[in-house]
């Protein structure tokens, strides 16, 4: 025989309609686009992964200053590998921007077109896709390359420069200024007699080799290199090339953290409706005691009370997912072809991704309604019977002071309904760290461009591949190398290692030690790997074995990121130079004495700057995301838990109407005391946000290289308050409706 409560799963859904639609739309919402990040993520590493063989990407490249003899590229190509032309120009744009023009690649390097065609004439080109979007270069407009016009007539991605480095060296890649592209061969040439950049790149040609085998063999290319007297400009192996593999780090990184974000999401909705629910069963006690004395057990009651959130809650999981794959995969994809250079990717079905956005949300949902109404319906029958659903006696009310009928009502309000304002204070909690996270990160970035400026050691910092002198005499000395973290749980992030000259201006309130194995540190490196005045911190080097560790007897303000600092003849002590070595310059004016050649990097505040722009470029778009989602939680929690106290005091807003009060004033009562909680929670949160970010924060930049001090501005506070105040005006006037609605016979019932 049917069970006749299903037949009240629909009518229960109807009358809460609104609640059921709202929390529908949020849980599909989030599904979707959760589903949609883990979706288009999981397509995009696979693709990234892939491109390696179907792009032929290179096992590594050197760059030499002309072109190599027959006799030294068999000496290379002995050893197993080989080696192609990947010939380059670097011409300025009539926008200032650089681009780097190679000639059309058919078997190294492989160009994805993604718009359009390759170039095939004289005058025509095929550049970046990204940097296209970012200067708004159409397809089959012109674009003027030193002083050359050409039609635009393909939109590429060019497998080795998926994140659009300039120099391997650089801090950041830079997809607003700097751009690649292809021309035909035939144009190029045409170059010969100008300045042409000989790179190559080497390919171990199909061998499976092991990480070590492969370092070995590129050893073997460089000391090739040097032995056959090609004056090397530029070496990089395929797994330090940061054009290739920053793309394919940044990949995923960020997953674990928005799974975190919809499990919270998920069971606050659960705790939402279960509190709801919790209402309806309190509205049909008599009914649930009637039932329950005609032989219907516990089960069959909290099964019926769970079915209808558990059938919201799939439905909407389902439907999410069918949003994850069609529209906010795309969203997402988008977010990151607006910061990479990526070739074009298929969509795959992610079993796990369903798992994660489909049965653990369901199975949450379940778990928390389980908790919450089983409690409540352990009740007696005639407890159910009698309206009596308190656990314990009613326990004596609280006196309050002596303030006016008006907010002693009001008070009287919030306490009788402190369990479902604690759910409110909860999930505002949750809504202002969403809100803190979106609001705050352009602004940090912006702080952190501002304090690397005021702090810069100089306007131009030369870091050189060999000592040389300058004529500049107000340029300054020093020694700048590079180790690796080697702690236990601590990512193997780099460090730079300053050794410093004496009585150096630059450095002129630093206190060095003179011994080798003790060191000033960046306050940046206490930050992130949890240490303190007095700990030891072990380094060692990149490329060898060798281990360093050194005694911290200081910290030093140097905001540009994680460094040591030890003085510059103790530095030549330490790792073993000749006397007077150094490799770098410390200036307020620019060198224009040394030999590019000679430059391994040059930093100025151009350089600064770029890495805030492309990091605000690359978090601009998912910021909003969650500010919006943030705005949106905060509607829904102040919506359905004042909609909430509002049903459990039917009876009262009818006895009220009976003395004569009007449905304003009554509002008045209710929605006001409801704002109080939410506006007072939201104050409360703000502080508990900020450190709980705090921690979220820490976490989060742990995934990536370097250290940005954690800093909320302070207008951002008042952006977090300001989104509940706006969510209570929103519901507010939703509510007022609600409160008409409630009849005077509601008072004449009898409810005891």
């Amino acid at each position: 025989m049917k069970n006749p409560l299903t037949k009240r799963i629909k009518r229960e859904f109807l009358q809460e309609i609104g609640k059921n639609i709202a929390v529908f739309i949020f849980i599909a919402a989030t599904i979707g686009f959760i589903s949609g990040f883990l979706v288009a993520d999981k397509s995009m590493q696979v693709s990234y992964d892939e491109s390696f063989e179907k792009y032929n990407i290179e096992d590594g490249n050197f760059e030499i200053s002309d072109e190599i003899s027959e006799e030294l590229k068999a000496k290379i190509e002995a050893s197993g590998v080989k080696l192609y032309e990947n010939f380059y120009l670097e011409k300025e744009t009539d926008k200032e921007k650089t681009i780097r023009i190679f000639i059309n690649r058919t078997e190294i390097n492989k160009v994805c077109v993604l718009k359009g065609e390759l170039p095939k004439a004289e005058g025509e080109i095929a550049i970046d896709r990204l940097f296209a979007v970012k200067n708004h270069y159409k397809l089959g407009k012109t674009i003027i390359i030193g002083g050359k016009e050409y039609r635009i007539t393909g939109l590429v991605a060019l497998s080795d420069y998926s994140a659009l480095y300039k120099d391997n060296n650089e801090l950041m890649f830079d997809a607003t200024d700097f751009c690649v592209g292809v021309i035909t061969r035939e144009q190029f040439e045409q170059y010969r007699e100008g300045k042409i950049y000989y790179s190559y790149s080497w390919s171990f040609d199909g061998q499976n080799l092991t990480d070590e085998q492969k370092e070995k063999l590129n050893e073997e290319i460089k000391n090739t290199l040097v032995t056959g007297n090609a004056e090397v400009v530029n070496f990089i192996a395929e797994k330090d090339n940061q054009a290739i593999h920053f793309t394919g780090n940044d990949m995923g990184s960020d997953e674990a953290m928005v799974k975190v974000i919809l499990y919270l999401m998920v069971a606050i909705l659960a705790f939402i409706f279960a509190v709801t629910t919790l209402s309806t069963i309190e509205k049909e006690s008599a009914v649930i005691g009637t039932l329950r004395a005609s032989g219907y057990t516990r089960g069959e009651m909290l099964r019926h009370y769970m079915t209808l959130p558990l059938i919201v809650t799939v439905i909407a999981c389902i439907v999410g997912n069918v949003l994850g794959y069609t529209f906010f995969k795309n969203i997402v994809a988008d977010l990151y072809y607006n910061s990479y250079s990526l070739g074009t990717y298929k969509t795959l079905w992610n079993a796990s991704a369903f798992i994660q956005t489909t049965i653990v949300p369901a199975a949450i949902m379940i778990v928390v309604n389980i908790l919450v109404l089983s409690t409540k319906l352990r009740l007696s029958p005639l407890k159910f019977l009698k309206h009596d659903l308190k656990k314990n006696k009613k326990s004596k009310a609280m006196k309050l002071p002596k303030l006016s009928f008006m907010m002693r009502f009001k008070l009287r309000i919030i306490l009788q309904n402190m369990a479902n304002y604690f759910v409110l204070f909860i999930g505002i909690l949750f809504a202002s760290v969403l809100s803190l996270f979106g609001l705050m990160m352009m602004p940090l970035l912006e702080h952190n461009e501002d304090i690397i400026l005021d702090n810069m050691k100089g306007e131009y910092q030369y870091i050189l591949k060999m000592p040389v002198e300058t004529a500049n005499q107000n340029a300054q000395k020093c020694i700048m190398g590079s180790l690796v973290v080697n702690m236990k749980g601590c990512r193997k992030d780099e460090v730079t290692v300053y050794g410093i000259e004496e009585n150096s201006k630059y450095f002129e309130d630093i206190k060095l030690s003179d011994s080798t194995d003790k060191v000033v540190v960046s306050e940046a490196i206490l930050e992130k790997l949890k240490l303190k005045v007095g700990d030891r911190l072990k380094l060692k080097s990149e490329f060898t074995d060798e281990t360093y560790e050194f005694e911290i007897i200081g910290s030093y303000f140097y905001p540009q990121g994680l460094a040591i600092f030890m003085g510059s003849q103790e530095y030549r002590e330490l790792f073993s130079l000749e006397e007077g070595y150094f490799n770098a310059y410390l200036s307020e004016e620019k060198l224009d004495d040394i030999d590019e050649k000679l430059i391994l990097t040059k930093i100025n505040r151009a350089d600064m700057i770029k890495v805030t722009t492309q990091l605000e470029d690359s978090f601009g778009g998912m910021m909003p995301i969650f500010a919006a989602f943030a705005v949106l939680m905060s509607m829904l929690m102040i919506y359905l838990l004042s909609k909430v106290v509002i049903e459990k005091n039917a009876t009262s807003i009818s006895m009220v109407k009976i003395l004569g009060y009007n449905d304003r004033e009554i509002s008045r009562l209710y929605v006001t005391a409801t704002g109080i909680a939410a506006i007072t929670s939201a104050v409360i949160c703000i502080p508990i946000s900020y450190y709980a970010m705090q921690v979220l924060y820490f976490a989060f930049m742990q995934e990536f290289a370097g250290w940005v001090s954690y800093y909320v501005e302070p207008v951002v506070f008042a952006e977090v308050l300001l989104i509940t105040v706006v969510s209570y005006i929103v519901v507010a006037a939703v509510l007022f409706k609600k409160i008409k609605k409630v009849p005077m016979s509601e008072a004449l019932k009898n409810v005891d």
